[in-house]
């Protein structure tokens, strides 16, 4: 794992209200280059939100969030340029080949040697049949792929990625497994939200928890066993996440703002995503 430690990602006091529903209240943490930060929840707990605001793509509400300390709020290209977002349903160019995605993503983060890189994803990747393949004829999974390895090609310093095995099969899985694991190995900072607990277990070295908007914990998976777990060496991730949520107190519903408020977000809203 890489050694050299230094943040990439801040997330200081992040707040997002949608009209009168609060996704997410005063969200702090940070993650590392080379760290694998395992972002699970249940369904609302405002994971996906969390990682599109990082990635500019919808505005913050309040607070900080930052890249290599810039500021998405205030510099959202300086922070683009440095993060990759996979969403679990990826928009690709419907139009575009397999090929022509890698070229427009190369040209747009100014990859020079991105021929030998897309050469190298493709055959990892199992893409190279599908080289000229329109993105609307590919599959689900396949999509998927082609989403992942656009992200490594430019290989940005966060990685954000929103359920990343969804349609792949066993194979895909595995293969993306240890390319994270690499990605980590480079200096990548990764967040990867997921409900397959297994995996976050067998590849992140760090967990966030969250439930309706707030943090319920954050730490190293042993210190989430220790908190929460009656015996550390033998229980699951996922025995873990459920005592969490069950046994703490975070029962109440999610805060709402008055209906007499319009909420106003503390900063104007990134260009382009």
């Amino acid at each position: 794992m890489y050694q050299q430690k230094q943040n990439v990602i801040d997330v200081v006091g992040f707040r997002k209200a949608y009209e009168t529903q609060i996704a997410v209240e005063e969200l702090s943490f940070s993650v590392d280059a080379g760290q694998i930060l395992g972002l699970i929840g249940p369904n609302g707990a405002g994971k996906t939100t969390t990682l599109r605001a990082i990635s500019g793509i919808i505005p913050s509400s309040g607070g900080q969030l930052c890249v290599r300390g810039n500021n998405v709020n205030i510099d959202p290209i300086a922070v683009k340029r440095q993060t990759a977002y996979v969403p679990d349903d990826p928009q690709l160019f419907n139009d575009l080949t397999v090929h022509q995605h890698f070229a427009f993503t190369a040209s747009a983060y100014g990859v020079g040697d991105w021929k030998e890189r897309t050469a190298a994803l493709m055959e990892r990747f199992d893409l190279k049949e599908k080289v000229n393949a329109r993105a609307s004829e590919l599959s689900r999974g396949m999509r998927q792929k082609l989403a992942i390895c656009c992200a490594y090609l430019y290989e940005p310093e966060a990685l954000l990625l929103d359920e990343p095995m969804t349609g792949l099969d066993p194979r895909g899985i595995r293969m993306l497994k240890t390319s994270i694991l690499e990605q980590a190995q480079r200096g990548a900072a990764i967040v990867i939200s997921s409900h397959l607990l297994a995996m976050v277990e067998d590849i992140c070295t760090d967990v966030l928890i969250m439930e309706k908007g707030k943090k319920k914990f954050v730490g190293t998976i042993g210190q989430l066993k220790t908190k929460f777990a009656d015996r550390p060496d033998d229980s699951t991730l996922e025995e873990i996440f459920f005592q969490a949520i069950d046994n703490q107190s975070l029962d109440s519903p999610s805060p709402r703002l008055p209906t007499s408020i319009n909420p106003t977000p503390t900063f104007s809203t990134p260009v382009g995503s």
